[in-house]
């Protein structure tokens, strides 16, 4: 089982170490024994692995506000020894500095790289990453989609397919066309909180466009903000990562995204403010009955100086084309 990480940093800030004194504590001793998180007296944080005899180190100082070196260091309980310590001087960068932690642990408990090659390669990976990590909140627009999304993920998915198989699924924050997208169908995801019932907006002409082999359906939930209601962003992450805890690939992918869409922990306590209860939710098969707008409608194509369309589409007069209410009716395999 995956530990509250955020628990773990908090115990250790309590500490309050002095001078140039690290307190330090194991960071997921379920994944790797080998990485223990700490803090300094600045509250900066660092990920310490220790180096076995004959193990190089290495160090990293390309990444703005992330920083490896190698250290000699004597940590409470054990013998002396060298230390890789990966620094995270930027408070906001926190929430993916946990998941770069994350993803040291599992491949440091795969053992098929030293300590440093696997170090290298997370923060290449991630570096791109690093200059976008969210310190603004998403947009309430934003919110609304991502909540939508994270429900179709753990209401529908996740317990259909799988863990690292519905992750692999989720293609909306890598930029992808569609939200899911799989082998011979995508899926695209869209909440509605009118009074007026399932009225989507659509982004461009192409979003209701098929993949080029396989079929495109439609995820609507109808979503009412309420004061008392339980659903908000923060507890669906929760949700997923419950469904996750025993698949450390999928966590790590699961959080990846989230940084990737603009999710930030950091604004967990002003997300919880905007909750809702879920009072409809409906799969529709896309199909020439659709009410859609393509580039082939429009004749002789878009007219000069026209870039993009957005429009919005009103379902209340579809429960024709609705192929499934829950999870139950549909495979969610391939079709």
């Amino acid at each position: 089982m995956t530990p509250d990480i955020s628990d773990i940093w908090e115990q250790i800030e309590r500490s309050n170490p002095v001078g140039e004194k690290l307190i330090a504590k194991q960071f997921i001793p379920t994944i790797s024994c080998r990485i223990l998180c700490a803090v300094d007296v600045e509250k900066k944080r660092h990920f310490l692995i220790h180096l076995e005899q004959g193990e190089s180190g290495t160090e990293d100082r390309n990444s703005r506000g992330l920083t490896v070196v190698t250290r000699d260091l004597q940590i409470h309980g054990k013998e002396p020894g060298r230390y890789l310590d990966i620094e995270c001087r930027d408070p906001a960068g926190y929430p993916a500095f946990n998941l770069i932690g994350q993803e040291i642990a599992t491949d440091l408990a795969k053992a098929k790289q030293s300590p440093s090659e696997i170090v290298r390669r997370v923060l290449s990976r991630w570096r791109r990453f690093w200059g976008q990590i969210p310190r603004e909140m998403l947009s309430r627009e934003k919110i609304v989609g991502l909540l939508a999304e994270l429900w179709f993920l753990t209401h529908w998915l996740i317990p259909s397919v799988g863990p690292i198989e519905a992750i692999q699924r989720w293609r909306g924050p890598s930029g992808a066309r569609h939200d899911f997208e799989w082998p011979g169908r995508s899926i695209e995801v869209k909440a509605s909180s009118s009074s007026r019932g399932r009225i989507h907006h659509i982004h461009g002409l192409e979003q209701l466009e098929p993949p080029e082999a396989g079929d495109l359906l439609l995820f609507s939930v109808l979503i009412r903000e309420e004061g008392g209601a339980l659903v908000t962003v923060p507890s669906l992450v929760m949700e997923a990562k419950k469904l996750l805890e025993n698949d450390s690939d999928a966590i790590i992918e699961f959080e990846t995204a989230l940084v990737r869409v603009g999710y930030s922990p950091a604004h967990e306590d002003e997300y919880n403010k905007l909750s809702f209860r879920v009072s409809d939710e409906a799969l529709f098969q896309v199909t020439d009955n659709f009410p859609r707008l393509l580039r082939s409608s429009i004749v002789g194509g878009l007219p000069a100086g026209i870039e993009r369309v957005e429009y919005e589409i009103n379902l209340n007069s579809n429960d024709d084309l609705i192929i499934a209410r829950s999870v139950s009716e549909i495979d969610m395999g391939n079709p």
